[in-house]
């Protein structure tokens, strides 16, 4: 019997999430089961998506949708509505059922890397549906943390009040960015932090995986910060995502 699986975001070419399930599906011997990547405009367009396509039993979200599709969901973990963004979307009779794997995934990666002290503290580059996740880890690990966003009213700091602040960025030796900037195929931006201000002390990790060094990580790296990308929390998010499917 064949059963569907996808990702829904609004650009998806950046996407290794295909490939991932794909070489899943066949090392397991799963030949009925597909994967694909279903772009939509907005997250209204889920109801046509599930109406087209019956065999879902599953879907994955990315950006824009974190947080628009939950108006869409019949249930939601309570992990995710805490939260407040969904990644993960188990289907099973029609029933929508909401579930964050980010958080999680994010803070199994985090722990194998950054060497966690008393007085750590984060500075998250982003306010959107991951940052959200980012920050319910952090919470966990009793990591101190403040944001960052392009809107006055939406962060701690704005980017502009960042250039006049220089103790957020030198005070915080874990960075993390959460917003799209430099993933494929816009490589080119980046956010734009004081990057002089970066020592052998701080640790910087790009969600993005694609590229896996962002122009971000490579100014990062030039000064001397220590840098980490997102494959390894994808896979990670990928593999829970994957038990709740089968659950």
């Amino acid at each position: 019997m064949e059963k569907k699986f996808g990702l829904i975001g609004s650009a998806l070419s950046h996407s290794f999430s295909k490939a991932y399930f794909d070489e899943k599906f066949f090392r397991d011997g799963l030949r009925d089961y597909h994967y694909d990547l279903y772009p939509l405009k907005s997250a209204g367009e889920l109801r046509s998506l599930l109406a087209e396509n019956p065999e879902l039993c599953g879907l994955n979200v990315t950006i824009p949708y974190k947080e628009k599709v939950i108006e869409f969901l019949n249930a939601i973990d309570p992990a995710a509505k805490r939260i407040g963004a969904v990644n993960v979307i188990r289907i099973k009779d029609g029933w929508l059922h909401g579930f964050n794997t980010d958080s999680d995934a994010f803070l199994e990666s985090l722990e194998k890397w950054f060497p966690r002290q008393g007085a750590s503290k984060a500075l998250i580059l982003g306010t959107g549906g991951a940052s959200k996740a980012v920050q319910e880890a952090l919470k966990r690990l009793a990591i101190k943390f403040e944001t960052v966003s392009r809107k006055k009213g939406n962060a701690d700091y704005t980017y502009e009040s960042l250039k006049k602040k220089p103790a957020p960025i030198s005070e915080s030796n874990l960075i993390v960015n959460t917003t799209p900037l430099g993933m494929t195929p816009d490589t080119e931006s980046m956010p734009q932090i004081d990057f002089e201000l970066l020592t052998p002390k701080h640790y910087v990790y790009d969600l993005i995986y694609n590229p896996a060094r962002t122009q971000f990580l490579q100014k990062v790296e030039m000064h001397g910060a220590h840098i980490k990308n997102g494959l390894e929390m994808l896979h990670i998010q990928a593999e829970k995502a994957w038990a709740i499917w089968n659950n």
